[in-house]
């Protein structure tokens, strides 16, 4: 338990004080975001507002794992160094990604090939790995089988069909993070509650391991314990983030940020057998990006109309006249609830059996 607290301190105490260092360099180099043209009219005073805020609290949560670590003199295991490689890994295709937009001063960075060429790459090397390291009962960081809250027996997959699924969980969820990345503080604190969630979830998973408390209400996950300390590290740095990115946001997470925190979400749901309960605990990032699916499709199938007034979702209400401040406070409601629907059922699960 210290090394969890010791964390999220950590890195809550690292992105809180060099946010604010990040600030001054990227304002002082003229890195500032660039702003959509067909975007909400608000928006265009935030053009120049420090960008690749995300560099930030990667560097805090990679930074508050192994503090913890050399403290308890406990080695990393495979599951959390796993994560963390697809945190920094998604993060390293975001910076790109933004670095790009600066360059060129314009709202659109790598070209869509490129961005889902980096993101399948470092999503598929992920998935590949994950299936290897066996410990000493020949448990794996990932599984076979499809998961809900553990693994499903029947839905038991071949190694290829399980890299496929595991790609396909990351895209949607580091674009899911993206498209919510559209206001200030929303996808920060909308994060920060699920990997909350994801630390409660470890926990009691480690409690309950079968390595150490066999029977048949037991979770087989590997390295449960490890991963609450990166769930933990990662929800201090958001704390930490989210007092400079809250409205009036003083920095932007960019691209950095909002697919290395979906490409966290995503490996969690495989490291913790939950692939399917990520859906529900972050539920927000799927009502959005179903936003703008269906305003896409609408679109397209009515040659021309458009069933919300802009998509993502939140750019809707704004558009309806709802303040920022309160199109993001209900948002996190959502959230919140969305979470705590999730925990709820992990918990009465287990209850059940």
């Amino acid at each position: 338990m210290i090394q969890i607290l010791l964390a999220g301190a950590v890195s809550m105490a690292l992105t809180l004080l060099g946010t604010r260092q990040a600030i001054k360099l990227l304002s002082k180099r003229g890195y500032g975001q660039e702003i959509r043209d067909d975007g909400p009219t608000s928006h265009h005073t935030k053009r120049g507002t420090p960008t690749m805020g995300g560099t930030v609290f990667i560097v805090a949560t990679i930074a508050g794992y192994f503090v913890a670590k050399l403290f308890t003199g406990k080695p990393p295991s495979a599951s959390a160094l796993l994560v963390l490689f697809l945190f920094a890994g998604m993060g390293g295709v975001g910076f790109l990604d933004d670095f790009i937009k600066i360059f060129r001063q314009r709202s659109l960075g790598l070209r869509s090939k490129a961005k889902l060429a980096g993101q399948t790459l470092v999503a598929v090397a992920f998935a590949i790995l994950a299936l290897q390291f066996p410990d000493a009962r020949g448990q794996t960081p990932a599984s076979p089988f499809i998961s809900f809250i553990r693994d499903i027996s029947w839905l038991h997959l071949v190694p290829v069909l399980v890299v496929i699924w595991i790609l396909l969980l990351i895209a949607g969820m580091s674009n899911g993070v993206n498209l919510a990345d559209g206001l200030d503080g929303l996808a920060t604190g909308a994060s920060m509650m699920v990997f909350g969630a994801y630390t409660l979830i470890c926990i009691w998973q480690s409690n309950q391991s079968c390595l150490t408390a066999p029977g048949i209400k037991c979770y087989e996950v590997r390295d449960p314990l490890d991963l609450a300390v990166v769930a933990a590290a990662l929800t201090g740095a958001l704390f930490g983030f989210l007092w400079w990115n809250a409205s009036p946001a003083k920095i932007f997470m960019g691209d950095t940020g909002s697919l290395s925190l979906g490409g966290a979400l995503a490996g969690f749901a495989v490291m913790t057998r939950t692939e399917l309960l990520v859906l529900l605990l972050g539920g927000l990032f799927v009502i959005i990006t179903a936003s703008v699916i269906l305003q896409v499709g609408y679109f397209k199938l009515t040659k021309g109309k458009r069933l919300f007034r802009m998509a993502p979702l939140h750019h809707h209400f704004e558009m309806l006249g709802w303040e920022q401040v309160n199109v993001v406070i209900r948002f996190w409601i959502i959230s919140g609830l969305c979470v705590a629907t999730g925990l709820g059922l992990f918990y009465a699960e287990w209850v059940a059996q």
